[in-house]
């Protein structure tokens, strides 16, 4: 069985600098503008003390509250033709102070394929270096948070009980075995 609007031409309703809202068929979605797309890292720092996880809060408009996520960031929304392995060690040093020595690309996922054609790329971060605070760039307002491992389903306990949303991508960390 095929979906009868697969071969409708898309339709753009409306275009902004960074999304495009679009129509084929009934269905109704919002896409990236000018072939951007995200880079997601999963940072864990490797120290002495344990293993952590970095992550990120950040006020979200559409959320109305702030939100607790992996970093991550846009590429090529700069500068056209960007890796998306350089947007993500400059994204992750941005919001997070922290700079990887190499970084793994994990593949490409969708996060709300029925409502948005948006993909991330996922990259895996290692031999992290501490180079400075974090907190993103131009009035971001990023948190950082070095969480350990072994705490983390209770620190998302406590910050969904404080009111902060969760980004979905936070249940790779939860029980997919990606942090192994």
């Amino acid at each position: 069985m095929t979906d009868p609007d697969r071969t409708v031409p898309e339709e753009i309703m409306w275009a902004g600098r960074f999304i495009t809202a679009k129509k084929r068929g009934r269905w109704e979605y919002v896409g990236r503008a000018r072939g951007i797309h995200a880079a997601v890292i999963l940072a864990i720092d490797e120290a002495e003390d344990g293993r952590h996880i970095l992550l990120v809060d950040q006020y979200r408009v559409p959320l109305g509250r702030r939100c607790i996520e992996l970093p991550a960031g846009l590429v090529g929304d700069e500068e056209e033709g960007e890796e998306a392995s350089l947007a993500a060690a400059r994204e992750l040093e941005e919001e997070t102070g922290y700079r990887p020595a190499r970084l793994e690309s994990l593949g490409q996922f969708y996060s709300s394929p029925g409502m948005v054609s948006e993909s991330f790329t996922l990259f895996r971060a290692y031999d992290l270096k501490k180079t400075g605070e974090g907190g993103g760039v131009d009035g971001e307002d990023i948190h950082v948070h070095r969480v350990s491992l072994d705490t983390l389903p209770d620190q998302i306990a406590a910050w969904r009980a404080e009111g902060y949303a969760m980004d979905v991508k936070l249940l790779l960390l939860l029980g997919a075995g990606m942090v192994a």
